[in-house]
């Protein structure tokens, strides 16, 4: 398979909120067409098969990501919830979820549109009222808008992902010192 999805913020909603790429800046959407929802249930490990997605999947799932970023973000600012947002999220989470069911070959998860996003939405509940809240931090790239897990050795994570963001501040950063000191010695 094909992985065309990132999975680095250390959580399925952390992840899940993060299809909406560079909210501040050129806001890519990674949900453009049913099959691309479809391939983020699949490459994120929330489900094994999904029943394939319509436009109205598309709606309903985008909505509950806005959602959760909204969350996401009040939490981390120690603000209060959004009524709206947690209605969104709640009303998915409280529908039937994607079920594991053992196989002679181990665990398989089939799920229809509306259990995998309400799998999703489950993980946006325990996360925001779990003990990883303290955690939450936004990707240090001011392009990027991902919110992780830092688990780092005294939280001193600084980008979503080394791969993605990282390097891309790491070799910017050492492009203008290099210039800098290039002017300097001219």
């Amino acid at each position: 398979m094909n992985m065309e999805h990132a999975f680095v913020c250390g959580n399925p909603a952390l992840d899940f909120a993060a299809t909406l790429r560079a909210r501040r800046t050129a806001r890519f959407e990674m949900f453009a067409a049913p099959d691309r929802l479809d391939a983020w249930y699949l490459e994120s490990g929330t489900v094994d098969s999904v029943s394939p997605a319509r436009q109205a999947d598309v709606v309903r799932a985008t909505t509950v990501r806005e959602a959760v970023y909204q969350l996401l973000t009040a939490r981390r600012l120690g603000e209060d919830f959004d009524d709206g947002a947690l209605a969104e999220v709640n009303d998915a989470a409280r529908r039937a979820s994607a079920a594991p069911q053992l196989t002679h070959s181990g665990r398989w998860t089939a799920a229809t549109q509306r259990e995998a996003l309400s799998t999703v939405a489950r993980h946006a509940v325990e996360l925001l009222s779990g003990p990883d809240v303290p955690l939450l931090k936004e990707c240090g790239n001011p392009e990027c808008t991902r919110v992780y897990i830092d688990r780092s050795r005294g939280t001193r994570r600084q980008w979503c992902g080394m791969e993605s963001c990282g390097n891309k501040i790491k070799a910017a950063a050492y492009r203008a010192r290099r210039k800098t000191a290039v002017t300097v010695v001219a």
